[in-house]
This record gives structure tokens, sequence and C-alpha cells, in this order.
């Protein structure tokens, strides 16, 4: 897979439907154990909560869970986890607190209520593209770095540190979709003369 979407930042987002609060919460994981860890803070600083619904997605391994907590059945965790599902996000977790207000909201309520905190806290999270990016460094004389300048433009390589000594050194990132397209580029502009070396292969946004 080349590229995936989740979340950028942690995120709180409140909704409030016939005096029940539902307050949910949005974090980035990279694991289940992660996700359980950041659902149990959840329960801590919520304790006094009727309810600590959760879901979670996580792209290794596909796993998905979701509780509604004595919540009517497909009315809490479901709505959390199709949130997540249908922004196309993984590696995201969310929990949502409520503070029952006195008024039953009914299955349609209850699932609008949780879809739309678990939503609120998602946008507030900041829903972001994760690419794979080649990792590269080339060495070439100062005669031919002269000429590269517009091709690593062109492509868009990221930069992220250069070396001078008897020759020059350059070090950073393109999208992996791109870098044949820059090693042919740089290999034309320098008839042959540039060295490269593909380092690795990392995600990034």
């Amino acid at each position: 897979m080349d590229k995936y979407i989740t979340i950028r930042q942690n995120a709180e987002f409140e909704y409030e439907d016939r005096k029940s609060r539902f307050i949910a919460e949005a974090m980035p994981v990279q694991s289940e154990s992660e996700a359980l860890a950041f659902i149990d803070s959840v329960r801590r600083k919520y304790p006094d909560a009727n309810h600590h619904v959760y879901a979670y997605v996580i792209r290794e391994n596909s796993i998905a869970r979701f509780t509604d907590d004595r919540e009517p059945q497909g009315t809490a965790g479901l709505p959390v986890l199709d949130a997540i599902r249908k922004n196309g996000c993984t590696n995201a977790a969310i929990a949502v607190v409520r503070y029952f207000g006195g008024t039953l909201l009914g299955t349609g309520g209850l699932v609008r209520a949780y879809s739309g905190a678990a939503l609120g806290a998602l946008r507030a999270a900041d829903i972001i593209t994760y690419d794979t990016y080649a990792t590269y460094e080339f060495e070439c004389t100062y005669s031919d770095f002269q000429k590269l300048g517009a091709a690593f433009e062109g492509v868009g390589f990221r930069q992220s540190d250069i070396l001078y000594s008897d020759v020059v050194k350059i070090y950073g990132s393109v999208l992996k979709c791109d870098a044949d397209e820059l090693v042919e580029r740089l290999i034309q502009l320098t008839s042959g003369r540039i060295i490269y070396k593909k380092t690795g292969e990392k995600y990034d946004f």
C-alpha cells in the first residue's frame, strides 16, 4: 500500500442533544495496545460518565474494534466505527463519553449523536493522507549540481540535508511513484555522472 489516510493530531469535540453531553476524543495510534491505552486514559479522565464508547481501526493486521458500553446494540460504537471508516481513516481511535441528560434519545437519536460527535472529533484532528516516499542519497560535482535544481523541484524532491566537500552530496526524499522519473532526469542532466543510492522508504504527508 503506497498511501493511507489517518488523523494528524489529538482532538476533542463536544456534542449536546436534549441535555445529554457527548464528549469525543480522537487520537492517531500505531498499534492496538496504543489504542487501548488511549481509551483507558479517557475512562480515567471521565470516571463519572454514564457510558464510555469507543472504536478504533489499525492498519497492521486490519484490526477494527468497537463497544457500545451498555447503549442499545448498534447505536453507539458502530456509528463511531462507521465515522472512521467512511472517512477512509486507519490508525485512528475515537472514544466518546456520554453524560445522560434525563431524556431518552431513541435509537435514531443515539446514532446521530455518536456519529456527530465522532465526526466532529475526526475533523478537529485533521484528516491527512500519508504517501510512501523513497529516500535517496545523490553525489555529484559542483558543475553538475548547478544543473539539477529544476529537476529536483519539478518532482517535489524534499531535501533533508546537503554536504559540500570535494563533491556535493544531497539527501532527501521523493514520492515513490516519482522516484524513477527523478533518477532518469538526473542521469540525463549529468550524462550519467551522478552517483545515487536509494536508502529506504518512509510514510510522510
